[in-house]
Parts: structure tokens; sequence; C-alpha cells
């Protein structure tokens, strides 16, 4: 029971791994979400490494925001879940609008415009690539157990003839120092 057990539980773990989604999130940013949109979505579907360098050097405002908010997703993953970052890729980007405040601006005729600052929220989600190689580590690990235990035979019980044999040699080892 414990052999399947521990299979199991190794194919679960392998295939967790996998599935593993780790997500950052930056919130009440005062930033319009269609301008930090444009900014996701440029980088949306590169890999981890350009996506850091194409924000790092991007000239507008949203690119530190959305920078921020990956290299938080990074450290998440490599703190907490003990990933490297090569096993990591962007699945998804998601700006979201938050809450606008509401300013009055003075115009002619004793009238007042309003001013709306929008602000909004952005999550960055990470995922891990789904390798075979891990896959190839389990059944490794698994075929290991198996051969182990199948390797094991059973061993005959010893007979204490070790004594016996001693005093044999002795007397022999005797018998030609007297010759």
């Amino acid at each position: 029971m414990a052999k399947w057990l521990r299979e199991f539980w190794l194919k679960l773990k392998a295939n967790w791994i996998k599935k593993m989604i780790i997500k950052a999130r930056q919130k009440y940013t005062r930033q319009t979400a269609r301008k930090v949109r444009y900014v996701a979505d440029v980088v949306k579907e590169m890999s981890i490494e350009d996506a850091l360098k194409q924000l790092a050097v991007m000239e507008r405002r949203a690119s530190l925001v959305v920078l921020k908010t990956l290299r938080q997703a990074i450290a998440n993953a490599i703190n907490n879940q003990q990933l490297t970052l090569d096993q990591l890729k962007i699945k998804n980007i998601v700006v979201d609008e938050a809450p606008t405040y509401k300013r009055w601006r003075a115009v002619s005729r004793g009238r007042a415009h309003t001013i709306l600052k929008r602000s909004c929220h952005v999550e960055v989600q990470l995922e891990t690539k789904e390798t075979d190689v891990k896959n190839e580590k389990v059944e490794q690990k698994i075929k290991k157990e198996k051969s182990k235990e199948t390797n094991k035979k059973p061993t005959k019980a010893k007979v204490n003839k070790t004594s016996t044999a001693k005093k044999k040699t002795n007397k022999k080892i005797t018998k030609k120092d007297n010759k």
C-alpha cells in the first residue's frame, strides 16, 4: 500500500508543479487602464527575460508599473514556490479599472466641468512551463525503488563455522612450523 501511495504522490506532485499559477497584483495605480493595457499587450506574449528587457527600455510611464508587478510575481515564484526563472512563463497580464477620482474645474458662466482621475489594477499571472524532464525524473525514481525491491534476494542464515575454520587453519600452520 505504501509503495502505491508513494508512486501516486510523486506523479501527483509532478502534475501539480506543471499547473502552478503564480500571481502578483498592483492595486489602485494612478494611471488609466487604457494606457497600461497598451504596455501589457505588448509584453504579454514575450518570454520573461525579453519582457523584462523591453519594459526597462520602454519610454512610457505605464511600463514602470507593469515591470514592478512582473518582478513581484517572479519574486513570489522564487521565494514561495522555489522555482527558477527558466521554469516560468507569462500566462496573462490583466489590467482592470479601479475607482475613479472626480474633481471639478471652474469654467465660464459660473459652471464646473468634471475631471475624471482614473486608476487601475494590474495583475500578472505566471505559470510553470510543462516539462517532460520532470516526468522522466519521477518515473526514474519509481523505477529505482522497484528495482531495489526486486534486487533484494532472501539470504540464507549464516552458520557459525568461522570459529571452527580458524581453529583448523591455526593447526595447519603449527604443523608446518614443526616440520
